[in-house]
């Protein structure tokens, strides 16, 4: 029998019981449709995290003070102490000490309420120092930065101006923050969210601002220091630099006694992206069980037509085919129905990946890959399922498939 007819033999078998066939290839379109998705859903995830790390910038270096220990003896964690200062900052900006950073901004925040007129919002009020757009590479929808040295100026996030005045036509209008006014010299421009925070609730004042009108007082500590690099080659180089001079100003002389800590933009994103890798594998594998189940489907469906036709197969077999016919015939039918479930779920599942981004506002990513593999292991499924039921038939002895009843 040659491939042609094999092949029109296979197709008319599984017509014959197409309720059956249905429902077999059912269970593999699920089990595909549901890896594709899995796999989509993790890359996608993964993308979006990276994406908003590498938004702060790819040679951005992060200074966080370390950890704090209260009175009653209570530890906090890193970035609960007050151990960096302005100071720092400016030494950092030094082109002699740290020649591989480009610029430098540091930031110190405190949670206020702002007032205009009869509105009110609590947000975020950033004091920075040097080129903060630059280094957190931000820009400006509206009007211009606050002066270094300024005391009375203030630039709003967009969602801060809209709950303040209804809009972010706000330059030149004023705001009061803990019983000072400021007037509104820009607006940023818009920029998402963070991981952790919304970007774009915020209000920037000059630190100059932040501790004489707004916490009070000479208290010259900062929460986060940023420092931007060159290029992204000279990261490392940054890093060690401001590691060394840190530990000179703080007088200490081992990095594991430091009281900070540098993260840079790269090592989050590793490990965002390994702990995301880590839970697609894990969300795939359990897809993936479907797969199996799938598969004793097609070979619960084989054995039952081996049994249906019993005379058939000792029919052929009385009539001269060899085992080889046999076992192909059968492996072909299970073939079809492992490749059809295949094709099915993959283009399921790509068409998944396509609409549901728009209802859980997150991205899926279609992977090739994971596409192809579907569809690799689909066949795979019809092909090792479909082995034991088509030895079966072809060890038959036509003699007693010819007496079955």
């Amino acid at each position: 029998m040659s491939w042609a007819e094999t092949l029109a033999t296979a197709w008319h078998a599984i017509r014959a019981h197409t309720m059956r066939s249905l429902l077999t290839v059912l269970g593999i379109l699920i089990g595909i449709a549901a890896v594709i998705l899995t796999v989509g859903l993790g890359l996608g995830t993964q993308k979006d995290v990276s994406e908003d790390i590498s938004s702060l910038g790819s040679n951005l270096l992060i200074v966080t003070p370390g950890s704090s220990t209260d009175s009653s003896g209570v530890r906090g964690g890193f970035g609960s102490a007050s151990t960096l200062t302005t100071a720092d900052a400016d030494a950092l900006g030094s082109a002699v000490a740290v020649p591989d950073v480009a610029a430098v901004t540091a930031e110190k925040e405190s949670s206020q309420s702002l007032e205009a007129g009869d509105a009110n919002w609590t947000t975020t009020v950033t004091g920075v120092t040097g080129d903060w757009l630059g280094v957190r590479s931000r820009g400006l929808a509206a009007g211009e930065f606050v002066g270094d040295g300024s005391t009375d100026e203030v630039v709003l996030g967009p969602e801060t101006a809209t709950e303040l005045f209804g809009s972010t036509n706000v330059v030149g209008r004023t705001v009061s923050i803990a019983g000072t006014t400021f007037d509104v010299v820009g607006v940023l421009e818009a920029a998402g969210s963070s991981t952790s925070t919304n970007l774009d609730d915020t209000a920037v004042v000059s630190m100059t601002a932040m501790t004489s009108g707004i916490t009070g007082g000479a208290d010259t500590s900062v929460s986060t220091i940023y420092l931007k690099a060159d290029d992204t080659d000279a990261i490392s180089a940054a890093y060690q630099e401001a590691q060394s001079l840190l530990l000179a100003l703080h007088g200490t002389t081992s990095a594991d006694a430091a009281d900070f800590t540098i993260d840079s933009q790269d090592s989050l994103v590793s490990t965002a992206t390994s702990v995301y890798r880590t839970l697609t594998v894990l969300l795939a594998g359990v897809a993936g069980l479907s797969l199996l189940v799938g598969g004793i489907g097609v070979m619960n469906i084989m054995l039952v037509s081996v049994t249906e036709r019993t005379r058939e197969i000792g029919l052929r077999k009385a009539l001269g085919a060899p085992p080889g016919a046999i076992r192909r015939q059968f492996l072909t039918e299970a073939s079809i129905l492992g490749i059809t479930g295949g094709l099915a779920g993959a283009g399921l599942g790509v068409l998944a990946a396509v609409t549901l981004p728009t209802v859980l506002d997150s991205s899926i990513v279609v992977s090739p890959v994971a596409v192809g593999g579907s569809l690799a292991v689909a066949l795979a499924i019809g092909l090792v399922f479909g082995v034991y039921p088509a030895v079966r038939a072809a060890r038959l002895a036509p003699i007693d498939a010819l007496r079955s009843e």
